[in-house]
């Protein structure tokens, strides 16, 4: 009996995506195939690789040929119509062996897919069925918070390999539409928007549901550095015609949630956090903690520098007042050294009376690090900012001083910057008249982000210049220890 082929789709790169049928097809099939490049990474495979069962049959469909190179008669068409042709042979040798075939295919197979290609020549032989998948369109579109459609309006998908008139016409009269196949068309397409008027309209989205996802409006985008694995939107016009409901329809008086992001991305937030920030009619904060929301057009966004807390509080408070409910972005915990108290401050004023406050705690910076390196905050510990820009140097060290003098585990916030460059050796040079030079020390740097790292060394070792803005810093007490593999810990038991 013949085997039976299945063309599944895995979506655009998230394994989440994957749907339930592909995932229990992926781990049950005797072979796997999949497309890639001659480098042999295939992006279809990457996804689908928490879901094969180990000691399958793997079938590499490797491309001959680019749209340049190919010495091929035939030239490109004619390549891979042979490379088409063979690739059906090894197909069918295990199909007629009566083994089960699942093809991969990113997003949906018969979505601009290779997978038809083998599904033309296999399927009228073979039993054959297409699982689909999560276009990237459909990723893209979720990515960017942005609809495609409503109501009676039409959308136009497009290839960006159409000539540059071809491409202007159509966008010039589509309602909606996504472009794909940029990389190299990208210049050619960018123009077409351009000329068809609609450029201020359109959002790039690029590997949308992936770990590298990058979203901006398609006018900002360098043509130098666009991947093949991107698109171009222009969505629903009923988006350009919304704007957010006046207070007065807001159902309800105004208040202010400060609200802890955790210390990087979505991964780290709490469900009440996001809750609060999805219900918010207006988000204000710090611009780079701001952009660490998802952007909602239904929500306003009001962004500022990183040392104008006070009238980011006020503005905050007064548009409460006004009857918004406001979402006060703060990375970590926001009563850690951040705004939970610039805003209950402000609060405190006369004016804002009658605006309620709230404070939603996140995971600290500290916290992070911790649980990073093990558990060097498992006794008492102090947390300390070594900034001198709101108190005086002196008072920072008397305390660096007496959580020396009392053994506590300290966490080092604020150590140093490109302006502050003293404090931290000083820091330093004061733990050491009190610890060993061999207690422990944990330098956390962008934990949880895409630059993370985090070194174990020691206090006589610690170099301040691998110390800075961007790192929090964990000194051990004398109890705290690191194991042979590298793990820090301090026991519950003091001596």
């Amino acid at each position: 009996m013949a085997g039976r082929l299945y063309g599944v789709g895995v979506g655009p790169g998230d394994p989440e995506l994957v749907t339930v049928k592909a995932a229990r097809l992926i781990g049950a099939a005797d072979v796997v195939a999949y497309h890639c490049a001659r480098h042999g990474r295939s992006i279809a495979r990457g996804v689908a690789e928490p879901y094969l069962r180990g000691g399958q049959i793997e079938e590499q469909l490797v491309y001959p040929v680019t749209t340049e190179t190919t010495d091929h008669p035939g030239g490109y068409h004619g390549a891979l119509e042979e490379f088409y042709t063979a690739c059906t042979a090894r197909l069918a040798a295990h199909l007629d062996a009566g083994r089960t075939v699942v093809v991969l295919s990113e997003g949906d197979p018969l979505f601009y897919g290779s997978y038809m290609h083998l599904h033309k020549r296999l399927a009228p032989r073979y039993p054959a069925e297409v699982v689909p998948g999560v276009t990237s369109v459909s990723a893209a579109s979720a990515a960017a918070g942005r609809p495609l459609v409503e109501r009676e309006e039409t959308l136009t998908v497009l290839p960006g390999t159409l000539p540059a008139g071809e491409l202007t016409e159509r966008l010039r009269s589509a309602d909606a539409a996504a472009v794909l196949k940029l990389g190299r068309t990208f210049p050619k397409v960018r123009q077409a928007f351009e000329d068809a008027g609609r450029l201020g309209d359109a959002c790039y989205v690029e590997r949308a549901a992936t770990d590298r996802q990058r979203i901006a409006p398609l006018a900002d985008v360098d043509p130098a550095d666009v991947p093949y694995m991107s698109l171009a939107l222009l969505t629903s016009p009923a988006e350009k015609t919304f704007t957010a409901a006046p207070p007065e329809a807001l159902g309800g008086p105004g208040g202010v949630t400060v609200v802890g992001l955790g210390p990087a991305g979505r991964p780290w937030l709490t469900p009440e956090a996001q809750d609060v920030l999805s219900s918010a009619t207006d988000l204000v904060g710090y611009g780079p903690y701001l952009d660490r929301v998802p952007p909602n057009p239904r929500q306003r966004r009001h962004s500022s520098g990183n040392r104008v807390e006070a009238d980011r509080a006020r503005h905050a408070l007064a548009l409460a007042r006004d009857g918004a409910r406001v979402a006060v972005v703060s990375s970590g915990d926001p009563g850690v050294f951040a705004m939970a108290t610039a805003v209950l401050e402000a609060a405190a004023e006369d004016e804002f009376a009658d605006v309620p406050v709230r404070i939603v705690p996140g995971l600290t910076a500290a916290q992070a690090v911790a649980a990073r390196a093990g558990a060097p905050l498992g006794h008492d510990f102090c947390v300390l900012s070594l900034s001198d820009l709101l108190k005086p140097w002196d008072a920072i060290a008397r305390r660096i001083t007496a959580a020396a003098e009392a053994d506590l585990v300290l966490a080092l916030y604020n150590p140093s910057s490109s302006r502050r460059r003293h404090q931290f050796p000083a820091a330093r040079d004061l733990l050491l008249e009190h610890r060993s030079p061999e207690t422990p020390v944990v330098i956390g740097r962008d934990v949880g982000g895409p630059e993370e790292s985090v070194t174990v060394t020691t206090l006589g070792k610690l170099d301040p210049d691998d110390v800075d803005m961007r790192c929090l810093v964990i000194v051990g007490s004398s109890t705290t220890r690191v194991t042979d593999r590298g793990v820090v810990y301090t026991p519950r038991r003091y001596p």
